[in-house]
């Protein structure tokens, strides 16, 4: 049997290693009908679901299920949402429901009769309102489809990321009939349950079956399945082995029930009392669950599946059978026809009940030929078992999310006009967000979508952002009463965070205004210093002034005895702003040659050729540490400060111009793989002050257009092309994940957006009247 599937390995967004990359999704949505409705899609969704839950670790995943009825079905809890197939609006609602989970990947079972419209078409209204990457898993591949079910399968192949048939054939089908790339196409076979080769003696007891030698065929009875040629095969079966019985296992087919009742069932019966084998053979009218199914497949000497045409691609009942290590005889339909190549099973022509009659004489009397092809069977079956398909399933969903937002950077440039000569017009900037996350205490750490999320209370850290940004735009000139007011809100709880035992800050405070710490953390305190330095250097207010420097002055001389880099960058900063306005203090001149000197010790100890930087990892706002230095007022400091930060910045820039800034799903770490996701806000508004930096202490525009390219970074210039700033509520999304946008809005991404675009207003502000500043897009500046 050929490689069940074929591992190109992970894709890479661009030049970097991306080993890190292969990670299972765990969000996942399964689509398609689902049990108790009595339908095979229905139990291959279960199982899948069930399975996909089972093995991977972390599983989230839910199930969104079509009916058949109006009334739909009594599901389990995981079926999270459903709907009537022949509904049209209904699918645009499913989509809905969808796009407002966090849903990694969909995984669509698709086959033409469970979904309404001419060839069930109107899945596609769900699927091209989907915002995720799908899988979708074909079970019928047709290969003469007639025009419409061509163009619909055709459509839903070019709206899926991946495509996963379960056999070689399926795969030739879809790309030479249906025209879908091959190497879209992932070959995964029918999963089954992982069952013990046994003695088929072992079950036989179970059923009355001692001493007998027992046929099997299971699944819903329709008459496409063929039995009455078995049954007419049975007559001379018996007169070789009159020991034999023939289990039929299976309801009627419902939709059969519905129209016809259990007129084929008696007609079966009829026909085995009128050819004397009434005896030998055996109904069992019902639909079986996964622990009964083990006993009666268990029982059965051989498995048979005399279906009457070769069109079907796929059979569930055939790979439960041959996984679990039954002699199989079957009629050559496409899946049996590849499954039992090579000894694995038995094929005999359609129609043909001589044939089907001599082939299990032939078996019943040749022992070790049957047991050989069980053995080979089940041997190829430990590829099938569920823990393998799901790992194959998973590994798929990877590759989807992976290579939609590859297929999206490969339009990036031009959706984005990237290298268009067109000039960048800075947008409008609102505070409607920040407003809506501030109240009385201070600003609400996160956000619920647009909405704060009360029940995580407020940070420090948070706060102090806020306040540095009300002094930027009251320096821009914004005289706003309600801006003034909001900025008085944060210096309170900035107050109210200072710890006086430990002459510095607090960090984590409730929503119900208690302390979860006794002090908070070095970065906490270190970005308090710069709120406090900016207010002092920035404001024009004498009592914010006044209690801006009493704060200051009661942690500014403990920050030497810090040991976190950023911590002292934070506070070189603050220094900075404070010496705008104070800049013979002593007290912060000696605090800021001791902070310098433990930047660039760090700096001489890791800095090399192909890492000239001052730690063995870069995790979170790196380019504050080299914008320390460019603020330092030292001329071979500022150029450290310039190298490393362009360094950091092309290690940032993608292949295709964007802005790509470490991912905090495991940082980067010298010497091992980098993350590219999740993407964080923070990044881009660290480097675009950063490059403002660098602009204002050389004068070199190229500084000033690359904060610009980073700024686009929010506007959907990125690598999803995906906006993070939300026009509609003026507040920023959390993070660029690996295929979507992370929608909640929470402060610090909404305060980097807020502050990344006030400082670069400033800048233009401050520039515009001694020069125009050239802001067209160049070539970027390390080529």
């Amino acid at each position: 049997m050929t490689k069940l599937m074929n591992y190109n390995g992970s894709l890479s967004p661009d030049k970097h290693s991306s080993d890190v990359w292969e990670h299972n999704p765990q969000n996942v949505a399964f689509i398609g009908d689902y049990l108790p409705r009595q339908c095979g899609i229905a139990t291959f969704t279960s199982d899948l679901y069930a399975s996909y839950n089972s093995f991977i670790t972390n599983s989230n995943a839910i199930v969104v299920s079509v009916n058949d009825t109006p009334e739909g079905y009594d599901y389990p809890g995981e079926v999270r949402y459903d709907f009537y197939q022949h509904d049209q609006n209904a699918y645009q609602k499913a989509a809905e429901f969808l796009n407002a989970k966090d849903v990694d990947v969909v995984c669509l079972q698709h086959e033409y009769g469970i979904y309404g419209g001419s060839a069930g078409s109107y899945i596609l209204t769900l699927l091209r309102n989907l915002t995720m990457p799908i899988v979708t898993t074909f079970h019928t591949i047709l290969k003469d489809p007639n025009e419409e079910q061509l163009l619909v399968l055709k459509s839903i192949a070019d709206l899926s990321s991946r495509v996963i048939c379960m056999t070689e054939k399926g795969r030739n089908f879809l790309v030479n009939i249906y025209e879908v790339p091959d190497e879209k196409i992932d070959v995964i076979p029918h999963g089954i349950p992982d069952m013990p080769f046994v003695d088929p003696h072992f079950y036989k007891d179970k059923f009355g079956m001692e001493g007998k030698q027992t046929l099997l065929t299971f699944g819903l009875l329709s008459p496409n399945k063929g039995i009455e040629n078995m049954i007419q095969a049975l007559p001379k079966i018996v007169e070789q082995h009159p020991n034999v019985v023939y289990m039929v296992l299976g309801a009627t087919h419902p939709h059969l029930l519905k129209h016809e009742g259990e007129a084929y069932r008696n007609s079966l019966k009829k026909l085995a009392a009128s050819l004397g084998v009434r005896d030998h053979i055996r109904f069992y009218n019902q639909f079986v669950e996964l622990a009964d199914l083990r006993e009666y497949l268990g029982s059965a000497d051989i498995y048979i599946t005399p279906y009457l045409n070769p069109a079907q691609i796929t059979s569930g009942t055939l790979a439960y059978a041959f996984g679990c290590g039954k002699a199989v005889v079957s009629t050559p339909y496409w899946h049996a026809e590849e499954l039992l190549a090579d000894g694995r099973g038995g094929l005999v022509p359609f129609g043909d009940s001589e044939a089907l009659a001599t082939q299990i004489i032939n078996l019943l009397s040749d022992e070790p030929t049957r047991h050989s092809m069980r053995k080979k069977a089940y041997l190829m079956g430990r590829e099938m078992i569920w823990e393998q398909v799901i790992k194959l399933y998973a590994h798929s969903f990877t590759q989807a999310r992976q290579e939609r937002m590859s297929t999206i950077n490969n339009e990036v440039p031009y959706v984005m006009g990237a290298h268009t000569n067109g000039a960048f017009k800075l947008p409008e900037l609102r505070l409607d967000h920040l407003f809506r996350l501030t109240d009385s205490t201070g600003i609400v750490q996160h956000a619920r979508h647009h909405l704060p999320y009360y029940e995580e209370g407020y940070c420090t850290d948070d706060n102090a952002r806020a306040l540095i940004l009300t002094q930027i735009l009251q320096e821009a000139g914004l005289n706003d009463p309600k801006l003034a007011r909001t900025a008085d809100n944060y210096c309170a709880f900035i107050n109210h965070a200072y710890a006086h035992d430990y002459r510095r800050f607090r960090n984590f405070m409730s929503y119900d205004r208690r302390w979860l710490e006794e002090v908070g953390s070095d970065d906490s305190t270190g970005r308090t210093i710069w709120a406090l330095g900016t207010c002092i250097g920035r404001s024009t207010d004498r009592n914010t002034v006044a209690w801006a420097m009493n704060m200051l002055e009661n942690v500014l001389s403990g920050v030497s005895s810090m040991t976190s880099p950023r911590a002292w960058a934070f506070s070189l900063l603050g220094i900075h702003e404070y010496q705008k306005k104070f800049n013979d203090d002593r007290l912060a001149k000696n605090i800021q040659r001791q902070l310098l000197d433990k930047l660039m010790f760090r700096y001489t100890e890791t800095a090399m050729e192909d890492w000239p930087w001052f730690e063995n990892a870069l995790t979170y706002d790196n380019a504050i540490l080299a914008h320390a230095l460019l603020r330092s007022g030292n001329e071979r400091l500022v150029e450290t400060g310039l190298a490393s930060l362009r360094w950091l910045i092309d290690l940032q820039t993608s292949q295709y111009g964007h802005f790509q800034p470490i991912g905090s799903n495991g940082f980067y770490t010298k010497g091992f793989p980098r993350a590219f996701f999740d993407q964080q806000p923070l990044e881009a508004q660290s480097t675009v002050s950063a490059c403002l930096a660098a602009f204002e202490v050389t004068g070199d525009e190229e500084w000033y257009r690359t904060a610009i390219r980073i700024f686009k970074w929010f506007s959907g210039f990125n690598d999803l092309g995906l906006p993070l700033y939300d026009q509609q509520t003026g507040g920023c999304r959390d993070g660029l994940h690996i295929d979507r946008v992370n929608q909640n809005q929470g402060a610090e991404s909404t305060l980097s957006y807020l502050i990344a675009l006030a400082e670069l207003q400033l800048a233009h502000k401050k520039q515009v009247a001694a020069k125009p500043i050239n802001v067209k897009m160049p070539i970027l500046m390390n080529g």
